[in-house]
């Protein structure tokens, strides 16, 4: 029986491997390190080796406590390797953040598919995986020429460690241009520019690639058998224990540098491309309405770095001010990406001041996002934003619904991605419920940062 699962967990911002026990459905140890990124040529691009290095060592020392059954992937989107013969990086791992694909715009913009087709809004910079790739074939053609593989990010490190190459559709159909959400197959574009004869088998996020590879296993001491499980998107990590344990409708918002929404069995909507709305695929291979904005990055360039803490006066006095700031922080992608940020009626008078109302705007954002879904019954948040009570509390009033936020404040992307190792499902884990009723100063405060923005 598989209880033990060491999950490699890589987010935009950071990287975990944490060991996590299926039977309490909680992390038991976690391992973390940032997620650098290289500033030098050919492009800015993911410290890739370090990652290794520091997943080998994290296997090593969470082994030592626990008798690692299994190993599973989780990774942030808009992410492939480019792999040549050997299983090399034909090309280092692009930064999505880089600006240069921005150079082929215009070429790339003629050939491809509509949103119609993919369910991909038109993204900057590498956002889209598919700009990605055309941008890199155009400007690098000699090296190339020499890639043998495309394969998306959470598949790169279970090749590395069971040597089985695989796609998975999660990653694919993350606003990628890659991927035909209703033909269930690869878009025009792969097929337009002979892609499709690089990209390995498409395997499901459960499905079990093989076992550690004997080297790898030698390093690290664990059991030889050690199955690695095909991998998956982190925000589809994120709604995976919800689907395989609640019924629809409801919806699940996966915080971290992105702040993504998804709806599940919500209200018929016609998505709008130019405010990043777009179809995610989930586990099954089933389209699924969503929405994002950078919250998490947003929230950071408020703060710059000051953890301030609030007092409820600190609420108090922002709610009876009004005070509130305007979309967006970061323009380019989000429900309001042309929009340039603003305070009302004043910039917070104190570090505490601002944290309630930055954490308030993250909520509002995130309204905005599950209106602009259809999203509808309770929203569950998981990640970073589940101990941030003002975005909860915020978001409740805004929707006028309930959320639901994980008692053990553990982060959803890991536990999603262990049930992959996981032959029966688990549930999420005790939740907390956060109910609209009580809050209508918080409704009022809404209601005004939506008033205006009609102006």
């Amino acid at each position: 029986m598989t209880r033990y699962v060491a999950v490699i967990d890589i987010g935009k911002t950071n990287a975990k491997v944490a060991l996590v026990d299926l039977e309490l459905t909680r992390e038991m140890a976690v391992r973390t390190r940032p997620n650098t990124v290289l500033p030098g040529a050919p492009y800015p691009h993911f410290d890739t080796d370090a990652l290794w290095d520091f997943i080998l060592e994290s296997l090593s020392v969470l082994n030592r406590g626990y008798q690692v059954d299994a190993i599973s992937v989780t990774t942030h989107g808009a992410t492939a390797a480019l792999l040549d013969a050997r299983g090399d990086l034909a090309l280092p791992v692009l930064d999505y953040e880089h600006s240069g694909p921005d150079a082929a715009a215009a070429a790339y913009a003629a050939v491809r598919p509509p949103f119609e087709e993919t369910g991909s809004p038109r993204l900057p910079g590498g956002l889209n995986l598919g700009a990605q790739v055309f941008w890199l074939s155009k400007t690098f053609p000699d090296q190339f020429a020499h890639v043998a593989s495309i394969v998306t990010y959470p598949q790169y490190w279970t090749w590395r460690l069971s040597g089985v190459l695989a796609n998975e559709v999660t990653s694919l159909g993350c606003h990628t241009d890659l991927w035909s959400p209703a033909a269930r197959d690869y878009s025009s574009l792969v097929d337009g520019h002979g892609w499709r004869a690089l990209m390995p088998p498409i395997r499901p996020a459960r499905d079990r690639l093989g076992p550690l590879l004997p080297d790898i296993a030698e390093k690290t001491g664990l059991a030889a058998g050690t199955s690695v499980c095909c991998g998956i998107h982190d925000s589809n990590a994120s709604l995976l224990p919800h689907l395989l344990s609640r019924s629809q409708p409801f919806a699940v918002v996966s915080s971290g540098t992105w702040v993504v929404s998804m709806a599940m069995g919500g209200n018929k909507v016609t998505l709008d491309a130019a405010r990043d709305t777009l179809i995610n695929v989930d586990a099954s291979g089933d389209p699924v309405p969503s929405a994002r904005f950078m919250g998490g990055r947003e929230f950071e360039v408020l703060m710059d770095g000051d953890g301030a803490h609030w007092t409820d006066a600190d609420v108090e006095r922002v709610l009876a001010q009004e005070t509130m700031l305007l979309p967006s922080v970061l323009q380019g992608s989000g429900p309001f990406p042309g929009h340039r940020s603003k305070w009302i009626p004043s910039e917070p008078a104190s570090p505490a001041e601002r944290a309630v109302a930055a954490s308030f705007y993250v909520a509002l954002m995130t309204a905005t996002c599950l209106d602009l879904i259809g999203a509808d019954g309770p929203t569950i948040v998981e990640g970073p934003l589940v101990a941030n009570r003002l975005f909860v509390g915020m978001l409740a009033a805004a929707t006028g619904r309930p959320v639901l936020a994980s008692a053990m404040m553990t982060t959803g992307t890991t536990i999603g991605a262990a049930l992959l190792a996981s032959a029966t499902g688990h549930d999420a884990g005790p939740m907390v419920t956060f109910d609209p009723a009580g809050l209508e100063q918080w409704e009022r405060c809404a209601a005004a940062w939506r008033n205006e923005l009609r102006r």
